[in-house]
Order: structure tokens, then C-alpha cells, then sequence
């Protein structure tokens, strides 16, 4: 049995008197082996991983949640038994309490160990089978080495290889199932607002508003607490309106009202009370289908009274903000306003309830784009990208004719991709693409005794690449062609290649001869590059990628930069900036831009040419859309000065950038940040972290601007020789690879003038495209290292934003304490 005060820390951290969390007791040792996974959106988003053993939880955080495929390996870190109770907890934990945040049951069920349980769990290698809603088949919790003075255990969870693993790629249990198991018994939206619509918290208008994001699913979601609307192929557009004014916007806040003329005088006419519309205007063909098209020739043509704006959100009304309102009772306020006023161009956007695969058929028939998934009860969460609402594209399917196949990388064994193709109307085969996800071992191996045989000596494309991959380097093996794969894809590129493309089985069913190129569901299927209306930053070819490690594509990382905008633009405000460009990608060339050339970016200003003497203008951002202006110009990253064009010539932070050598574990790159941090709290300055988005960690020492660069150089380097000579065996003040094996050089050069560090919220133009966060001093123990966040799964982020540097720009700290403690002799810089 285990000692009943094996839940006494459990119990000590919680008030019950306020927390609906259960008390709880020591059960049986006997009772059912039951396992739960809650999601705690905390501090930071991460899930709890629990098994019943021996009458209590035994519990692991986990920062990056479950995974499906046998190759990714999740960090889980031991915490505090919990009581068997907590597996049916489901609520929120107030505020200033212990776990603060909401807890949902993500997934249930029963476990079963391999051997004995006991001793896997001292031994730190337990093996066991899962028997939940979404978490299935053989999984093991390995223990990680440790040294004696942590005071938590971090463990690896990895699922075994069976018929319930997933590849990453094509499938994220996160994603694709980010509800609870338990889920709200199923409700309709109510005929009239509800009484607590009427009561919700009086506002002025606002100037702007930021729209709320959907996140892209791969699966749909489950519970029936969800409704479903058409996903427009449209411009997004919030309009604005108070009394005789109507301003229309779009998503990144460019103000189109003299773009959309008609559409502001019928709003204008309907004298509605003071109000924020969300919606997309679109251009409807003679089906009535959103024709993307269509609705770009309008803006180009300036012709644009044939619009129609399909409004589905009520965000604010009547001088009431309903943005913590359910969605359902704001659709209903929106429902009867607009009912009130009926307009051929201006619609609500009606919701359909039911099955979303039912209605997912109906919408690829209808060549629609796909669909919009809501929760009735979600808040409108203003500039953030939830998972409380999400989009569900249609894809596309159809067979292919095998051309050929590449040689396997890494330990995977058959084949590597296949090569694919369809018949032109004369009879050519023409290239398609290739897939090289969707297979388990069994295809693989399958696959290879099939083509063998059919080897050929050249290629049966008419139009067929010599080598195939990213850059192009690939030489693969041709085929006879007669082999028929069904394949599933998101879109063909304007150069017709398949998008995301997954491999479903070979067909026997049809001869070869017969596959053609299937016609798009609709022209705005396509991928085309748009050239947005004047005075919004042009994107060309959205879908190139740049970065073959992750697939993150250039659209991509030009839609991170409109959501990160609200908490980027606070650490580029006044303050020079440096890009770095990469207009092949990561894979090639880079560059530092830091002047103004012939090239002007919408959103950044070029200075006056005194702040850098004998250089051309240094360059500032000063509007979201210089994020996607930079962005277009095939800029990755972002660095700052420490200094703001108001005190050119005097610093208001100090930066120490850990990079860590040749050997150095990412635990011992926290444990020296955390050394560094109590050093510099020694000398009476306060500091803060980021991650690099690389490999290392960023201290950020805010300072009032006193003191010149030359002093504030000169101090950083004696910071870190200190610390060199101190702890020789962890710290290194010279550069260079040889200098720094295990060890981790502390780079204080960023102090120099000129001199510049990755801004806070950059992504890294590295593989895998991490991106720089600001953190608290106490989450780094549930970070796995510098690239933690990637543009992909910041959206969590977005809520908490800069909360960890709350006293950024308000320090008023100076050195001058802090050099009579470290005996730092400034004269010889007079």
C-alpha cells in the first residue's frame, strides 16, 4: 500500500474552500487500472498524464501532449500523486490558485501493464496497453536520467508500433480531437438572447477590432455542442458602425470603405445602433457559389456593387461588448437585427447542425471550400486563433498512375515517396507530384515487390524532372506504367503538383490508360498568387515552401506574422531593426538587411540618416502589415537594436545570448540561464528570458537610457568573464567552437553598437522554423529547448502574449549599483 501522505502535497496546495478540485483519499490497491489525460490550459497549455496505480494518479506533465507516431517522443515530468477522484474533474481553478486554469478530460479509459507495474515504475521503463477514446495500443514511460539535487523526474512517453499508430504528418490527435470525452449534453440555440446578453458589460465602441481565427483541422471534431457554416471564399471584413460612419476593415485592419462604396451606403441606410459586423464579402456565380475569382476581377475592375457580405458575428452592440457572450446567443441578436433590415447583399450566414461528414459531402458537391466549425458556447476571443472554432477544408481524391518511386531516408526501409501522374488529352503522361505519407511497413514492403519487376530504364513522363525533392536531388527509379495509387490532396499548385498529398492503396479497377487529370471542384480550389487592392502588401507564391524540414510555406509564415502582430509590434516600436532575408529558403543563402535600398516596404520607415553616420537609413516598423510587407520580401526574421531612435546613443536593455557548444544538454542550458539570472539579481539588476528559437536562451537586462554603448559593452564582458573564471566548467567568454565544447559562451557582442538580437516573437530561419517567446523564470523546466514554439503552434500563446514581460519598458535601472558590486572601473572608458 502507499502511505496515505502520499496525497499531502496534493491536498497542502489547494484551498477547497474555493477550488471544486476533489479532497480525495488513498484508494484501494486493488481498484480498476483506469488512466486519464486531462488538458490544463494554465499558465501554459500542456496536458496531464495519469495512470491509477496502487490507489492514487501517478501523474506526469506533459508541455507537448500525447502523440500517435512512435517516432516523436513527448516529455512527461513526474509531479505529485493525485487522488483517484481527479480523473472525473472537469472546471476551472480560480484565479491565484494553485493550477490556475481550466482542466477538460481529454481522453479516458483503462490501462493495462506489461509485466509487472511496480517495478516498471522503479525500474523507469514501464510498458503498457491503453484502452481510450482516442489514446489506443502499446505505450512506454521511459526515465530519464537525472541528477540528484532536481526536484522533479522527467520522463519520455512514446507510443509502441502497432495498428494504432499514426504518422505525425498526416494525423495529430491533438489537433484533429481537441475536445473533451465527458462534452456538454447536446443543446440548441436558444429562440430569444438569453437573459445574461442583457446584462453584459457596457462599452464605448472601439476604434479596431481584431477577428477572431479559426485553426485548421485535420479530422472532425467531436461532441454534438457544435455548428457549422459555410467556409467563404471571400475577403474576411469587419465593419465598423456608428450612427452616419460605416468603416469596413479587413482581417489585418486596412480600411477598404472606399473600396466598398455600395456596401457602406446600404449599411449607412439601415441606421443600426452603434455596432462591430463580422462577415466575408464574396462574389456569388451563377450557382451561387463564392467565386474567389470572380470576387478579385470586382477589386481589380473597381467594380464591386455586385457584392454580397454574409455577416455571421455580433461582437459588439448597442454599447454592450458581447464578446464574452456565447457564440449562439450573439448569432441570435445578429439574426434578428439583420432580419429587421433585409438586404439582397447583405446576409446572415446561416448554420447547419447535424453530422459535419454528412455535411462535408454536400459541400465538396457543391464545390464549396470547406467548412467552419463553432462551438455554440464560445467567447468572441479578439485576435486569437482558437480551437473553439475551426476550419475543415475539403479534400481532394482520385487515382493516380505510378511513374516511378524514390530510395527510403532514415531508418525507414521499402520505398521513399512515389512518383505520380495523369494522362493529358492527347495521351501523354504528365508529372504530377509525388506522396510519401500514408504508408505503414506493410505497404512499404508491398510496394517495393510490386515495382520491382517493373523497372524500366526511362522515365514514362512526358514533361518528367530529372531529379525530384525540395532542392532537387533526388534521382529517382523509373517504373512501367501500370500501377494505379488513390491518393488524397488538399489542392493542385498553379504548376500543377499536388498539394499534401496522402497515399490511401493501390487500385486494380481501372486500366492506367484510363486516369486523367480529374477537373477542380472549382477555379478558387487553386492555389493562384493574388495580388491584394492597393495599399495591402502583395504575396507572391504563397504555397512555395521555405523549409523542407516542417513544410511551413511561405503563406504560412505571412499569415504568423498578421496574428503575432498585436505582441510583436510592442518590442519593434521605435527601435532599428535588422531582416534577414532568405529568398531560397532555409536551406539557402542568407543575408542582413539593415539599411533602406530601392525596395519600398509598406509599414516600415526608412530614418534619418544621422542615427547610423556614413550608412544609408536604418529601418523601423510601424504597422502590422510591414510584418507581412517583410515577410513577402522573403524575410524570416526580425532583430532589434537595443536602442530606440529617441536615445540613439544610449541603450535601454543589455542582452546576453547563451549558446550552448558542442555536447551541452538543454537542461544545463537552463541551469546556467537560472545561474546567470541569480548572479545578475547579486548585482541588483533584474532580469528577463526568451527563448532563442535556436538552440540557446536570451537574458534581457531592461535599463533606463543613462548610459552610453561603449560602458554598457564594456560591463556585459565583464559580467561574463566573471562568470567564465567563477565557473570555468559551465561558462566560456571566447568565441568560437573549440573554446565552447560542453561549455555554454555567453555572447555580451550584442551590446555593441549596431549590433543586433532576434526580437521577441521572430521566427528562426532554421529547420523546423522555431519562433523567439518570452517566458517566465519558471517555465523552464517544462520547455524542451530554444525552438520550443514553431509558427505552427504559437496560437497558444496568443492569449498569455507578453504577460511574462510585464516591466519591459517601464525598468528604470541603471548599472551604476551593480559596478560598485562587481568592482567594474569605468574610468579607463573617459
Amino acid at each position: 500500500m502507499v502511505a496515505r501522505s502520499s496525497l499531502s502535497v496534493y491536498q497542502r496546495k489547494r484551498d477547497f474552500e474555493h477550488t471544486t478540485e476533489p479532497r480525495g483519499a488513498v484508494g484501494r490497491a486493488g481498484h480498476l487500472r483506469s488512466f486519464v489525460v486531462q488538458k490544463h490550459a494554465a499558465r501554459s497549455l500542456h496536458y496531464d498524464f495519469r495512470l491509477a496505480i496502487d490507489g492514487t494518479l501517478k501523474s506526469w506533465a506533459m508541455p507537448k501532449g500525447p502523440s500517435l507516431d512512435p517516432s516523436v517522443k513527448r516529455m512527461a515530468v513526474q509531479v505529485k500523486d493525485h487522488p483517484l477522484a481527479y480523473a472525473d474533474f472537469e472546471g476551472t481553478i480560480p484565479p491565484k490558485h494553485y493550477g490556475a486554469g481550466n482542466v477538460i478530460v481529454w481522453d479516458r479509459g483503462t490501462w493495462s501493464p506489461v509485466g509487472n507495474a511496480r517495478r516498471g515504475l522503479r525500474d523507469g521503463h514501464l510498458k503498457f496497453d491503453l484502452n481510450g477514446t482516442k489514446l489506443r495500443g502499446r505505450w512506454a514511460l521511459v526515465r530519464m536520467k537525472s541528477r540528484a539535487d532536481e526536484r522533479q523526474t522527467n520522463w519520455l512517453l512514446m507510443k509502441e508500433r502497432d495498428a494504432e499508430a499514426r504518422d505525425a504528418e498526416s494525423f495529430d490527435v491533438l489537433v484533429a480531437e481537441p475536445d473533451s470525452v465527458v462534452g456538454p449534453a447536446p443543446a440548441s440555440p436558444p429562440a430569444s438572447p438569453p437573459a445574461s446578453l442583457r446584462s453584459s458589460p457596457r462599452s464605448a465602441l472601439p476604434a479596431f477590432l481584431a477577428p477572431q481565427l479559426a485553426t485548421l483541422v485535420s479530422a472532425i471534431p467531436t461532441g454534438d455542442d457544435w455548428i457549422y457554416e459555410i467556409k467563404f471564399d471571400g475577403y474576411r471584413l469587419l465593419t465598423r458602425v456608428e450612427g452616419a460612419s460605416v468603416r469596413c476593415f479587413t482581417r489585418s485592419g486596412s480600411d477598404w470603405s472606399s473600396k466598398l462604396r455600395t456596401l457602406v451606403d446600404v449599411i449607412r441606410a439601415l441606421k443600426l445602433a452603434p455596432c462591430w459586423l463580422d462577415g466575408e464579402v464574396v462574389v456569388l456565380n451563377v450557382d451561387g457559389v463564392p467565386d474567389f475569382q470572380a470576387l478579385q476581377n470586382a477589386f481589380d475592375a473597381k467594380s464591386t456593387q455586385a457584392l454580397t457580405y454574409f455577416v455571421f458575428d455580433l461582437p459588439f452592440f448597442d454599447g454592450s461588448d458581447l464578446r464574452s457572450q456565447p457564440l449562439a446567443a450573439r448569432r441570435e441578436r445578429l439574426r434578428k437585427v439583420l432580419a429587421a433590415n433585409p438586404q439582397t447583399s447583405l446576409r446572415f450566414s446561416e448554420a447547419f447542425t447535424g453530422s459535419a461528414a454528412v455535411l462535408l459531402v454536400s459541400a465538396r458537391k457543391a464545390g464549396l471550400e470547406g467548412l467552419i466549425g463553432k462551438r455554440r458556447d464560445s467567447m468572441y476571443r479578439s485576435g486569437a486563433r482558437s480551437t473553439e472554432w475551426v476550419k475543415l477544408k475539403v479534400m481532394q481524391r482520385q487515382e493516380f498512375v505510378i511513374g516511378g518511386y524514390t530510395d527510403p531516408k532514415g531508418a525507414r526501409t521499402g520505398i521513399g515517396a512515389l512518383l505520380l501522374g495523369t494522362h493529358d488529352a492527347k495521351g501523354v503522361l504528365r508529372y504530377a507530384g509525388n506522396v510519401g505519407i500514408g504508408f505503414d511497413q506493410r505497404a512499404l514492403e508491398a510496394l517495393k515487390n510490386r515495382l520491382g519487376p517493373l523497372s524500366a530504364a526511362q522515365s514514362p513522363f512526358g514533361d518528367a524532372p530529372g531529379t525530384v525533392g525540395s532542392r532537387g536531388a533526388v534521382k529517382p527509379h523509373w517504373v512501367a506504367p501500370s500501377l494505379l495509387a488513390e491518393v488524397s490532396f488538399a489542392q493542385w499548385t498553379s504548376t500543377g503538383r499536388l498539394r499534401q498529398a496522402v497515399f490511401h492503396g493501390l487500385r486494380d479497377d481501372k486500366p492506367a490508360r484510363q486516369v486523367e487529370k480529374e477537373k477542380p471542384m472549382r477555379a478558387s480550389a487553386l492555389a493562384p498568387s493574388r495580388k491584394p487592392p492597393s495599399g495591402e502588401p502583395h504575396l507572391s507564391h504563397p504555397e512555395r515552401v521555405i523549409d523542407p524540414a516542417s513544410g511551413v510555406t511561405k503563406g504560412e509564415l505571412v499569415e504568423f506574422y498578421t496574428r503575432i502582430a498585436p505582441l510583436m509590434l510592442p518590442h519593434l516600436k521605435a527601435r532599428p531593426i535588422a531582416l534577414l532575408r532568405a529568398p531560397e529558403g532555409v536551406d539557402g543563402p542568407q543575408f542582413f538587411q539593415k539599411h533602406a535600398d530601392e525596395n519600398t516596404l509598406l509599414g516600415i520607415e526608412s530614418q534619418i540618416e544621422s542615427l547610423d553616420p556614413g550608412h544609408g537609413p536604418l529601418l523601423v516598423v510601424t504597422a502590422a502589415r510591414g510584418l507581412q510587407s517583410a515577410a513577402q520580401m522573403n524575410v524570416i526574421e526580425l532583430h532589434t537594436w537595443n536602442t530606440t531612435t529617441r536615445a540613439p546613443t544610449h541603450p535601454d536593455r543589455m542582452v546576453f545570448d547563451l549558446d550552448p557548444g558542442e555536447g551541452v544538454a538543454w537542461p544545463a542550458v537552463c541551469e546556467a540561464a537560472r545561474l546567470m539570472h541569480a548572479f545578475l539579481a547579486e548585482l541588483g539588476l533584474t532580469s528577463l528570458v526568451k527563448t532563442s528559437g535556436g538552440k540557446g536562451l536570451h537574458l534581457i537586462v531592461p535599463l533606463a537610457a543613462k548610459h552610453e554603448w561603449q560602458l554598457v559593452r564594456q560591463f556585459s564582458r565583464a559580467i561574463v568573464v566573471h562568470l567564465s573564471q567563477v565557473v570555468p566548467e559551465r561558462f566560456v567568454s571566447k568565441s568560437g567552437p573549440r573554446n565552447r565544447i560542453g561549455k555554454i559562451f555567453v555572447d555580451y557582442l550584442r551590446n555593441g553598437w549596431g549590433a543586433t538580437t532576434a526580437s521577441a516573437w521572430s521566427p528562426r530561419a532554421r529547420p523546423g522554423i522555431g519562433v523567439s517567446v518570452p517566458v517566465e523564470w519558471s517555465e523552464l523546466e517544462q520547455i524542451e529547448s530554444g525552438a520550443h514554439w514553431s509558427v505552427r503552434d504559437i496560437d497558444r500563446l496568443m492569449t498569455r502574449g507578453n504577460s511574462p514581460w510585464g516591466m519591459l519598458g517601464t525598468s528604470r535601472q541603471t548599472l551604476g549599483k551593480a559596478m560598485r558590486k562587481l568592482k567594474f572601473d569605468a574610468e579607463h572608458l573617459r
